[in-house]
């Protein structure tokens, strides 16, 4: 279990209070049970799974409303927040599928909660419209898809990378995405934590991405003392209730957000709407509406891309990959290098909006470009966008959908095929 940091000469010289005869009034029980956790709990190294560190990550963002459904290989999530959620006076609940989780956490979000979801593949299908309500809103709320293999049921317990192109074509219109993968049980954590702050800044629905294998794998973490993490709220008005217009301009697409319950009058609706919120059908404010949904994603790249560069400074063989596959593409690069092969590794932490300055600049110094994936082929469609100067000999793929994964070896014989 996590914990935060206490001292524990001062827990030792504190004496006990005596309880005071008669019942608690109900938020001085809540408070004192909140204080009794921070205060005995301890942060330490520990062995922890993907889908535990995302529940973790998710609580230390402030997350204190879960709805959702139980799907393999996800559900850890779900367990957790279902035991940890009441006792930080946050809320849990277990709905009857994927369509109600994703307008639960949406309506939650709309009354000032921190709100998340968990699922898998077919859940994730079927959340896709309220996804999109959700950004056309610009309701702040965060869905987490662990990947497994599909389409349909699939194979449940078996990892796979199929999702990455759903998680921004998905929903249907044009609604930009904020799409986050790590690649290990404590990234997992902190790109949980990343996730809640840009749906928050942003007003929008942020996905994180995962595959099977780190949600089920076990690594040992040491999560950061919490005076040390970065949580961001959403903004909100400053000005009279009369004055408030819920999609409010300004130049880095950042507005307040009032809750309802707070006085502030404003309507929420997927039809295009005005800067109230109320439905529009004039072309103009229809286009505003459009523009600022593309602007804010547009606008703040460099606060949303995450890149990481390993071994690319006089690399000249370099490997795009992410999530579990980038873990077997690292080992196959020290592999790579041992044997005097100059290869390196570009990785997107963000996968969208997709980091194309920095893949177009990083991969403009290598001969080739090598793309392993658990799909049939969706990452390496943005590459050779971006490597137009290169035949399709330069820019290669290692594919796998049988819900295996792909080896470090496998990414060696690659590499060793083309020097």
């Amino acid at each position: 279990m996590l914990k935060t940091t206490a001292s524990k000469s001062t827990k030792a010289k504190t004496p006990k209070t005596p309880t005071p005869a008669g019942p608690k009034p109900s938020a001085q029980r809540t408070k004192s049970k909140l204080n009794e956790l921070q205060r005995d709990l301890e942060r330490k190294t520990i062995i922890m799974q993907g889908n535990e560190a995302v529940a973790y990550g998710a609580l230390d963002a402030g997350v204190n409303f879960f709805a959702g459904y139980p799907i393999t290989p996800s559900t850890e999530v779900a367990e957790i927040l279902s035991a940890e959620l009441p006792k930080r006076g946050g809320t849990f609940i277990q709905m009857e599928d994927e369509i109600a989780s994703i307008c639960a956490i949406i309506g939650a979000s709309l009354t000032g909660a921190k709100s998340l979801t968990a699922t898998s593949g077919p859940g994730f299908s079927l959340m896709q419209e309220g996804i999109g309500f959700a950004k056309i809103t610009e309701t702040p709320c965060v869905v987490v898809d662990v990947q497994r293999m599909g389409p349909s049921t699939g194979m449940p317990t078996s990892p796979a990378q199929g999702d990455i192109m759903q998680a921004k074509w998905g929903s249907h219109g044009d609604s930009p995405a904020i799409v986050l993968y790590p690649d290990s049980v404590k990234e997992s954590y902190e790109l949980t934590i990343r996730a809640v702050n840009l749906a928050e800044k942003y007003r929008t629905c942020v996905i994180l991405l995962l595959d099977e294998v780190l949600g089920h794998m076990r690594e040992s973490v040491r999560l950061p003392d919490m005076a040390t993490v970065r949580v961001i709220n959403r903004i909100k008005p400053t000005v009279p209730p009369h004055w408030y217009k819920h999609y409010d301009e300004n130049q880095k697409y950042l507005s307040p957000l009032a809750s309802f319950g707070d006085g502030y009058r404003f309507h929420v609706s997927g039809l295009t709407h005005d800067v109230h919120g109320f439905p529009t059908s004039k072309s103009g404010e229809a286009a505003e509406m459009m523009e600022r949904l593309r602007k804010k994603i547009s606008y703040n790249i460099r606060d949303l891309v995450q890149i990481e560069s390993y071994e690319m400074d006089d690399a000249k063989i370099a490997i795009f990959a992410a999530g579990i596959t980038a873990r077997a593409a690292k080992e196959a690069i020290v592999m790579a290098r041992y044997e005097g092969i100059k290869v390196g590794l570009l990785r997107p932490l963000t996968i969208w909006p997709f980091p194309d300055d920095a893949v177009r600049k990083m991969l403009r110094a290598v001969d080739t470009v090598i793309v392993p994936e658990l799909n049939q082929g969706q990452l390496i469609h943005e590459i050779r966008r971006l490597t137009k100067d290169k035949s399709d000999s330069d820019v290669l793929t290692i594919q796998r959908v049988n819900g295996q994964l792909i080896t470090p070896n496998d990414i060696l014989h690659k590499i060793k095929e083309v020097i």
